[in-house]
């Protein structure tokens, strides 16, 4: 026998003899997972992937911890709009200007369809104030549905159609903008004509083709622009319009939209586009 082995004995003796222990403990001091709960609070995917990584490393079935970690969290139930307002109704009303009367009175029916079906709101038709009255019910589920119905009706009234006004009720990431055509450049008389003209274009072909490549829709009401669409592409239509009030002339405009119109199509194809789409599908020529 080596003198490395007799210490060896020598060493594990001694320890027996003094009654030392060195095995891990079961004791209070040592944590257990069962007893000390975690304040940290995942979600049941992120939770998911963390025990499935615990499992690689360390043998441990996954599936077990996530649905211990899942089962302490509370669930609630979602509130209506009336609960959400502890039974008490909202209002909303929207005016009707003059020259928007008459498509109102044509197209009612495909407006109060999506309002009443999809949002689940009473609606009325004031002939006093001349207004659109939305209230919500003990049937109105969703507790944002009264400002979606009244951005949908906001937006008819400034000029857009209803298959267009109505992606403000199916997609969250739209936004509408308006702005005059003097805030742009303070302009007067013929000057200022002139400016919407190259807006507008000849039988609205600008007007067209800035809305086919930035997938918007503009709509032109005297001074005042409107614009719907995604942020991004909003804000793409807005500096060409911004252009052509400042006298840009209108074929560098148009090289720039078919530039913006093949990076979109290039490089954004399948999913923002879709995402981002306006109401109708169909392109205006």
């Amino acid at each position: 026998m080596s003198d490395g082995e007799a210490m060896m004995d020598e060493d594990s003796s001694g320890s027996a003899a003094g009654g030392v222990d060195l095995s891990l403990t079961t004791a209070a001091s040592t944590i257990d997972p069962t007893v000390v709960q975690s304040r940290i609070l995942q979600s049941a995917s992120l939770a998911k992937e963390s025990a499935a990584d615990e499992m690689d490393e360390d043998g441990v079935d996954g599936e077990q911890q996530a649905q211990q970690a899942v089962a302490d969290q509370p669930t609630f139930q979602r509130l209506n709009a009336m609960k959400a307002r502890r039974g008490r109704s909202e209002y909303r009303r929207v005016r009707c200007p003059a020259h928007r009367y008459t498509p109102l009175r044509e197209n009612w029916e495909h407006i109060l369809t999506p309002l009443v079906e999809y949002l689940r709101l009473q609606v009325r038709f004031n002939t006093k104030t001349r207004s659109v009255e939305m209230k919500t019910s003990s049937h109105t589920a969703d507790a944002g549905a009264l400002q979606k119905g009244a951005d949908f009706v906001s937006a008819f009234m400034l000029g857009f159609e209803v298959q267009d006004a109505v992606a403000l009720l199916r997609l969250d990431d739209l936004y509408l903008e308006s702005f005059q055509v003097t805030d742009v450049k303070l302009l007067r008389g013929d000057h200022l004509s002139r400016a919407v003209g190259r807006v507008a274009g000849q039988a609205g072909k600008t007007r067209f083709a800035i809305e086919n490549a930035t997938r918007t829709r503009i709509v032109i009401a005297d001074t005042r622009i409107h614009m719907l669409g995604a942020c991004a592409n909003v804000r793409v239509a807005r500096n060409a319009i911004c252009d052509l009030i400042l006298g840009a002339p209108p074929g560098k405009v148009y090289n720039n939209m078919r530039n913006v119109a093949k990076r979109m199509n290039d490089g954004i194809e399948g999913s923002q586009v879709d995402v981002v789409a306006c109401g109708s599908s169909e392109m205006r020529v």
